[in-house]
């Protein structure tokens, strides 16, 4: 153990002062505390002042006001500046100058608030920059603590770009402008992306001031539309067209790239102020073209995949970037007007052959139907003329139907060829589109890849029987079928019909003949090549009266020139008279029996 050092008394100690209590000075207890007073400063209760701070903890914060005591302040109440430091000033409230314990009652939040409202204004007035503390989110965006006073952080002035987490904000010390306050609410609006865009704007002066075409810089991928990618160049914003991410065909630009993704860009254009920048990404790549094989012809069989759809034709991507056309003319031997989504899809993978390639214009035409043979390359072998086939109907006219005996091979039925009896007024009433009809080969014309067919052809002529049956001045039973203005149509024996003029359908009582009556008729006129038959009702009864009238001026006749003989030879004429009088009769008598039977 170290021993005591002995150490002399001062000689001229007032010992009798000091047991009286007295100091050892030459100054009264008075002038001591005076003295003592002096070098406190004079605070009062409920004032604001600035402290020093000389030391804390993880809760408490010593502040030295210059007052005979220390106060201590919780560290929650600084939790907006995290960079508190010893030696900082800070603004406190005085509560107490002395509690129970006699200890100084300091309060910084209190001091905030009271001097808040005029920092407030003084830092929108001035513009200047404020440190706040984000408290929590709220509808729209944060709640932000600034000098005290809860301010509102909208969503939108966060930050330039658009943010998906407001959490990560949350709890955090941040910077911020004030943009906005409102006296009569004591509303306070505060934007942090205000003093980025000022950071920003300055970065973007240098960059645009550095722009050219042709080149090459990296960006982040800002935002992805339906029409293209923004990229973030640092502080400036160019647009990647969705044509110019890629060779081949995108139909959605987050299959090439995806947000935050760091990407190189070649700057493709500008405009004048640089305020419009269009960027590519497949600029930076060789064209497809030019790596397409240098043997490949015209010729050549290619397959792809059908990425694009027309009425027209169908875009076929053969290799990532490298395209051809199939025009509809190029996918069928058919004429018919078609569209191209009836042969392929989108997606579909299919065969082709090269009919054009420039590859200076990069273009290039395809055909799918020329992996089939034309079939009119051996029309007169496989349809020669004479052969009986089978059709599809595809379209009708009023002079014919138009019909497809195989894919590439049309044809045309006139309307005249239909039927050798019926008379067709419009195909429709004959067949229906997508129907099957027989039809025989009547001619070919090669050079416009068309045949004429026939369908009555396929069955004997029957004029040639009818010709036979409906002799002019023969009387048949017919049914008034149609009634027309010019006359009607009668319907005869054997699915034939006739045309009767109306002067020809007037009954013997002098009456009109009706639609779906019942008569006979007689054939006034047969045109087999026209195939017509005119028929007469009227006509009947017509020939019968003038056959009676021509027997009885014939009789008549007779009588008056055996009269006059009987006056020559009385005897002789009288039996000769009455022998011709007796047979003109019997004549005259068999001819109106054989009217009657013919009626």
């Amino acid at each position: 153990m170290e021993k005591f050092k002995n150490v002399a008394p001062v000689e001229d100690f007032n010992w009798d002062a000091y047991e009286n209590g007295a100091a050892e000075t030459d100054l009264s207890k008075e002038e001591l505390e005076k003295a003592y007073d002096g070098t406190l400063n004079n605070v009062n209760n409920n004032e604001v002042v600035d402290g020093k701070v000389i030391s804390m903890n993880k809760r408490e914060v010593v502040v030295n006001i210059g007052y005979k005591s220390d106060g201590i302040i919780p560290l929650s109440e600084f939790r907006y500046n995290p960079e508190l430091a010893i030696g900082d000033t800070v603004e406190v409230y005085i509560e107490n100058q002395e509690d129970k314990k006699g200890q100084l009652i300091l309060s910084h939040k209190k001091a905030r608030a009271a001097r808040s409202w005029d920092r407030v204004n003084a830092a929108l007035e001035n513009e200047e920059i404020v440190k706040g503390y984000v408290k929590c989110r709220t509808k729209g965006g944060m709640i932000v603590d600034v000098f005290g006073i809860e301010a509102f952080l909208p969503g939108s002035q966060i930050d330039v770009k658009p943010i998906r987490d407001y959490d990560v904000f949350v709890e955090k010390t941040m910077e911020f402008k004030i943009v906005k306050i409102n006296q009569e609410f004591k509303n306070v609006v505060v934007s942090h992306k205000a003093l980025i865009e000022e950071e920003l704007e300055q970065q973007k002066k240098e960059i645009i001031g550095k722009l050219e075409k042709g080149q090459v810089l990296e960006g982040t991928v800002k935002n992805i539309t339906t029409y293209g990618v923004f990229i973030d160049l640092g502080g400036v914003d160019g647009l990647i067209h969705i044509t110019d991410l890629s060779w081949g065909r995108v139909s959605d630009p987050k299959e090439v790239v995806e947000l935050d993704q760091k990407i190189n860009v070649v700057i493709l254009d500008f405009d004048d102020e640089k305020k419009r920048i269009a960027l590519g990404l497949k600029q930076l790549t060789p064209h497809p073209w030019d790596a397409l094989d240098a043997n490949l012809a015209v010729g050549d069989k290619v397959q792809g995949k059908v990425v694009v759809m027309a009425d027209y034709g169908a875009f076929i991507e053969i290799a990532p970037g490298v395209e051809g056309l199939i025009h509809v003319s190029e996918m069928s031997w058919s004429q018919h007007l078609r569209s191209a989504q009836d042969f392929m899809k989108v997606g579909d993978t299919v065969e082709a052959v090269i009919l054009t390639l420039d590859r200076d214009e990069r273009k290039m035409s395809l055909g799918i139907k020329q992996l089939k043979q034309d079939p009119w390359e051996a029309i007169e072998e496989k349809y020669p003329v004479g052969s009986k086939h089978t059709a599809k109907v595809r379209n009708f006219t009023n002079f014919g139907v138009f019909v497809e005996i195989e894919e590439g091979v049309d044809g045309l039925i006139h309307i005249s060829d239909l039927s050798w009896t019926k008379k067709v007024k419009h195909p429709s009433e004959f067949t229906q589109i997508g129907a099957d009809i027989d039809v025989q080969v009547l001619e070919i014309d090669k050079e416009n890849r068309r045949l004429s067919l026939g369908h009555k052809q396929l069955e004997e002529n029957p004029w040639d029987v009818f010709e036979t049956v409906f002799t002019v001045d023969s009387i048949h039973e017919g049914t008034i079928i149609e009634m027309l203005d010019k006359g009607a149509v009668i319907s005869l024996p054997y699915g034939v019909e006739g045309f009767a003029t109306p002067k020809h359908l007037v009954k013997e009582d002098g009456a009109q003949a009706q639609l779906d009556e019942k008569l006979e008729f007689k054939v006034i006129e047969f045109n087999k090549e026209a195939k017509r038959i005119i028929l007469s009702h009227s006509r009947i009864f017509e020939d019968v009266a003038k056959a009676e009238a021509k027997a009885e001026k014939k009789a008549a006749a007779a009588a008056k020139k055996n009269n006059k003989k009987e006056k020559e030879e009385a005897p002789v004429i009288q039996n000769q008279a009455a022998s011709t009088t007796l047979g003109d009769i019997d004549a005259l008598a068999a001819l109106k029996e054989q009217l009657e039977k013919g009626k």
